[in-house]
Order: structure tokens, then sequence, then C-alpha cells
């Protein structure tokens, strides 16, 4: 089952056909002259599966009225079937055609296609005759184009009708979600676009005519023939005169339609203006003048009060910062005082005699004591002989020697 399922489907897929009887599949994979068996029971088992579907039982659930091909398709097969169930035959029949409805909708949505990229998508209401020539391509023969209209009726997107005695499609325009009934206004039209197409026809055909009696006036005329080509002139003139009074009536139904377009398209530009009055009262439901003044007024309360906070803050900051830097500067102040010391200092005299000039540095011996300034007096009880050798002994400690430490006899004594 799995096996023949997506099998069928693509050879039917391949013929363009969106329909199959048991005898097409017999002939399909007849191989060898011989068929396979238990295809019957694969069509039953597709059916329960609703991969198909037959085709009265399609055609049951919308207003299908209006088909006319093949009477013993919607009479004599469901009759067939019926008589074959209450005797309990459960085999199928062969020529019992059945929908593949995976395909009937691929060809729904070509169909669709088709009409919507065509000149014609300006046109609601096509006649099955111009839809069937503008799908011929797309559906090989008219069963498939009805069944194609009957998926699409399913759907939605059009509307098939007889109008006396012919067959009349509406389909949906584009952003309309559905299709509307064909009403009367929809009829009229499509008598006003018909009668067009009359007429642009009968004006191109009386112009055509009208040159071919010129042409054979012209004729006659060099063949001497004067009084024939007079009356080929005559007719000529009578089918020019005929062709103006027809281009008139041509011109005054276009205009009509015009006229009806242009109220369609002010119809939807009132529809618009007034979803859009809508749609602006309900948003401004709540809103009012007063409520926006108070809305105002409220906002700049709030923006002055919040001005006045940050100024209060700032200058609370100043002061403290003020505040602090006095008492650090008082503090500073009294440490100054604590570290002066309590009387004045007692430091001894600058010398006033200047020092050699030229001396080397590092300059050590007799030379650099010379240099000295002399030592002022003082009342530490050492003579200046004393002082001497300790300089001399402190000099000789310099050259690498420890120091020698001073007799503690000799060692002065500090003043009393």
């Amino acid at each position: 089952m799995l096996f023949w399922m997506p099998l069928i489907v693509s050879a039917c897929r391949q013929r363009g056909a969106v329909c199959v009887s048991l005898q097409d599949l017999n002939d399909m994979f007849q191989r060898k002259g011989s068929v396979p068996m238990g295809l019957g029971t694969v069509i039953q088992g597709m059916a329960r599966c609703g991969k198909v579907q037959k085709e009265s039982e399609f055609a049951a659930n919308v207003d299908s009225g209006w088909l006319s091909w093949g009477v013993g398709l919607l009479l004599v097969r469901p009759l067939k079937w019926t008589l074959s169930t209450l005797l309990g035959n459960s085999r199928v029949p062969l020529e019992e055609s059945f929908v593949i409805i995976e395909l009937v909708k691929e060809k729904a949505v070509e169909l669709m296609r088709v009409y919507r990229s065509s000149s014609m998508a300006g046109r609601s209401l096509l006649s099955f005759q111009e839809l069937r020539a503008l799908t011929t391509h797309v559906c090989p023969d008219e069963t498939t184009l009805c069944l194609a209209l009957i998926q699409l009726q399913r759907e939605k997107q059009v509307t098939v009708s007889l109008h006396e005695g012919e067959k009349i499609v509406k389909f949906s325009q584009a952003g309309q979600g559905r299709v509307s009934p064909v009403s009367d206004m929809d009829v009229g039209i499509y008598q006003l676009q018909r009668s067009e197409r009359l007429l642009g026809d009968r004006v191109e055909a009386l112009g055509l005519e009208a040159d071919r009696c010129r042409e054979e006036a012209r004729t006659l005329l060099r063949e001497g023939k004067k009084s024939q080509a007079l009356r080929c002139l005559r007719g000529q003139k009578h089918m020019e005169k005929r062709a103006e009074r027809l281009y008139v009536q041509l011109e005054t139904v276009k205009g009509i339609l015009d006229r009806i377009a242009n109220s369609q398209t002010d119809r939807l530009v009132m529809q618009a203006y007034q979803a859009g009055v809508a749609a602006l009262r309900i948003s401004l439901k709540d809103v009012t003048v007063e409520r926006a003044e108070s809305l105002v007024d409220q906002i700049q309360e709030l923006c002055d009060t919040q001005d006045e906070v940050n100024q209060t803050l700032a200058g609370s900051a100043l002061d403290s910062s003020g505040g602090d830097t006095d008492e650090l500067e008082e503090e500073l102040k009294s440490l100054l005082e604590d570290s002066a010391p309590d009387g004045p200092l007692t430091l001894p005299k600058v010398p006033t005699q200047p020092l050699p000039s030229g001396r080397a540095p590092g300059l050590r011996g007799d030379s650099f004591l010379d240099a000295l300034p002399p030592v002022p007096d003082s009342t530490f009880g050492i003579t200046d002989e004393e002082l001497d050798r300790e300089l001399k002994r402190l000099s000789v400690a310099d050259t690498g020697s420890a120091p020698a430490l001073v007799p503690a006899k000799k060692r002065p004594e500090t003043a009393q």
C-alpha cells in the first residue's frame, strides 16, 4: 500500500490528470500483458485515507448545479455504485472515476495563478468559455477544469452560476478573503463588458469589410468596370457609417464602465475614510483639551519642584564644605603654634671672613685646618693644643685606622 499510493499519484501528475479509474491503472501498470493484482484494494485504501474521492461525492458538497459535462458522471455512475453497495459487492468498477485530492488542489492553485497574472485579472466575472481558453495549458480537458473550479468553490475563491444559459465564473479579487455571491450589479457589469467586446469586434469587422470594398473598387476601376467600382465604393461608405455609429455606442459603453470603475474606487475610498474616522474616534475617546492642559500643568509643577529640590541640595552641600574648611584652618594654625619653640634660638655668629679660593676638593691636613675660621671662645675648659692634637688624631683615623678614643681625663666636660 505504501508503495502504490505515491506511485499512482506521481503517474497521474506526469499525465496531467486529476482523476483516475481502475481501468486507467490497469493500462498504466500493465507489463508484458500482465496487470498487477490488488489495484482495486489500493484504490479502496486510498479512499479510506482520504487520498481519493469519487467524483460524485467530490461535487456533492458544493453547489454544482452548473455542471453539464457527462450526465453519467453524476447520475449513472453513482447509481451503479449504490446498487453494487446494496448488493454487497465490494469490488471497484473498472470505469468508476476517482478524484485525487492532492492533484486537484494543485490544479486549483495553478488556475488562480494563471487568472491573476493574465490581462483579465481586472474583471471579476468571466464566461466559462473565456476561462477555458485562458487555462488550456493548465487544464487539458473540460472535466479537469470543472474539478478545479469545484475545489476553488470549496475554498470560497470562486463561485459559478448560470445566466441566460451561460456559465459565468466569479473570482475573488486581491485582498478579499473569500468571493462574494454574484449580484445584479455583477451581472450588469458583465453584460456591459460583453457588449463592449461584441461592439469592438463588430467595429473591427466593419473596418476590414470597408477596406476590402475599397480594394475591390480599385481593382474594378483598373479593369474599366466603373459602375461596379462605384457600387463597391457605396458599400464602403455604408460600412464606414455603420462602423462610426457602432464606435459611438462603443465609446458610450466604455464611458459607463469607466464611471462604474470610478464609483467602485470612490466607494472603497469612502469605506477607508469611514474606517479611519472610526479608528480615530476610538483612539481619541478619552482624550480632551482640558485633560491635556491639566497634564501639562502637572508636568510643569513637577519640574519646578524638582528644580527647587536640586537647588536646596546644592546649597546645603556648599555650606557643609565651607564649615569644614574653617575648622581645618584653625586646627592647622594650632599645630603650627604647638611646634614653635618657647624662646628665641641662640645661634653662633655668622663668620665674616671669606674662604680661601683655589682649594682642591678633598683637601686634608694642616692646609684644611688653616682654612677654617677661628673657633669662637668658649668656657668648656679645653685648650687649643688639645684640640689640635685631637684633630690630628681624627685625620689619621680617616686614612685607614680606627679612630682613637679621647682619654676620659682629657675629654671636655660640659659646662655646668
